[in-house]
């Protein structure tokens, strides 16, 4: 059986003994409105009245459903009958249509802002009688007796000589959903693999960086599409669009490489891609991501930044996690730096922090970031939900402070903050 084109539920399903494999269908009927509003200004209304029962006012015609309307005011009322005692409002089909079935509004409005306004709605008892039927063109519904009119007269509707009123039109529409008998396999975007490729041959480009030692082409429209930075370059008030080559300085040819992969396929380059493409040394994928988050916030690559901060936050480790923090304060990812105290200041961890190279670094350019770091340590011990054998005591070689650490004989050793 083709996949249906909608949901009819467990319970229908099994009412109905909708087979799989036999040949049993199913349909669904859906009975919706298409609605639509008109506003109604009747200006001079004192001028209107006198011209006789059964004559009216018009509003211009508007469109709903695929119909035209228009509002008609009686204001000596629609029926001789009545003796000009009230005030008649309906809605009619203006356009050629038959048995049109529809469900209306009109709203008499409270011109003193108090909010009280006259409601007659068809739309509240649609349930209990089923829309109006409107058999031709000319066709009505409204009310013969809208509103007495010495109380109108005297009333918060009526100001300056005006009358107001809003006018909604619901038209019934309905149409018969049947199951799909068709499946159109849409491919995945590739705009990204084509972009790439063409970075790749170097087709159509444009603009050659240099890099050290190492020369990368691309195109200036594809970066200034990418990075704030690039199109002021090329197309800003002080950029030059005939430039054709461009040195690079304080960004590694691996790490450049890797971001321009980015910027035209939209995807986090591996380094094991970039890697049969330039030399990338001792690079790993923490280091890369570590490098490219600076060289995303350079250029204003917003979307490679968070990226690259996600990635740093599940690869954090004891010998990357000091290197990653400062990163963190100074390109200023909240998250990040969040993860890398939390990490840090967990029990176990802090002592092989303490011994990595990046430790070192905070020492001599961060102090504030050990500040921050004592202070995680803190929280982290008087949290009661981890286990007393879990927190460090006043006896353990790592405490509750950093100015002290082993050294090789396990000798505390003072360090200067």
């Amino acid at each position: 059986m083709p996949e249906l084109g909608f949901d009819v539920g467990e319970n229908a399903r099994k009412y109905l003994n909708l087979d799989s494999n036999g040949q049993d269908s199913c349909s669904k009927s859906v009975n919706e409105t298409v609605n639509g509003s008109h506003q109604y200004v009747i200006k001079g209304y004192s001028l209107a009245k006198g011209m006789g029962a059964g004559k009216f006012v018009s509003s211009d015609t508007f469109t709903v459903g695929g119909y035209d309307w228009a509002i008609y005011f009686y204001p000596d009322g629609k029926n001789p009958e009545d003796s000009s005692v009230y005030v008649s409002v309906f809605i009619a089909l203006a356009s050629d249509g038959t048995d049109v079935r529809a469900l209306f509004e009109l709203t008499l409005l409270d011109q003193s802002g108090k909010g009280k306004h006259k409601v007659h709605s068809h739309f509240d008892r649609a349930l209990e009688s089923g829309p109006y039927t409107l058999k031709y063109k000319g066709s009505m519904w409204g009310y013969k007796r809208f509103f007495k009119r010495t109380t109108l007269e005297t009333s918060d509707f009526l100001k300056d000589d005006c009358l107001a009123m809003h006018c909604t039109v619901g038209v019934v529409k309905t149409r018969t959903e049947g199951p799909k008998n068709y499946v159109v396999a849409v491919p995945p975007s590739n705009i990204g693999q084509n972009l790439k490729k063409m970075l790749e041959s170097g087709l159509g480009a444009d603009i050659t960086f240099k890099v050290g030692e190492q020369s990368f082409k691309a195109h200036k429209l594809i970066l200034a599409a990418r990075s704030p930075v690039f199109r002021a370059q090329f197309f800003g008030l002080v950029g030059d669009t005939n430039m054709d080559e461009v040195e690079m300085k304080d960004i590694e040819p691996a790490v450049f490489m890797a971001m321009l992969k980015f910027i035209y396929s939209d995807a986090l380059p591996d380094v094991h891609e970039i890697s049969g493409l330039v030399h990338i040394g001792t690079f790993t994928n923490t280091i890369m991501a570590q490098h490219l988050l600076a060289a995303a916030d350079r250029f204003s690559l917003d979307r490679l930044k968070i990226l690259c901060e996600a990635k740093l936050c599940e690869e954090v480790s004891a010998e990357t996690v000091a290197t990653t923090l400062a990163l963190a304060e100074q390109h200023h990812c909240t998250l990040l730096k969040a993860v890398c105290l939390k990490f840090a200041a967990a029990p176990g961890n802090l002592a092989a922090v303490m011994q990595s190279e990046g430790f070192k670094y905070l020492e001599e350019t961060r102090a504030s970031l050990l500040s921050e770091l004592l202070e995680t340590i803190a929280v982290v011990d008087d949290d009661p939900s981890l286990p007393l054998s879990r927190k460090r005591s006043s006896s353990s070689n790592i405490g509750l402070n950093l100015d002290q650490s082993l050294d090789a004989d396990g000798r505390r050793v003072r360090r200067r903050l």
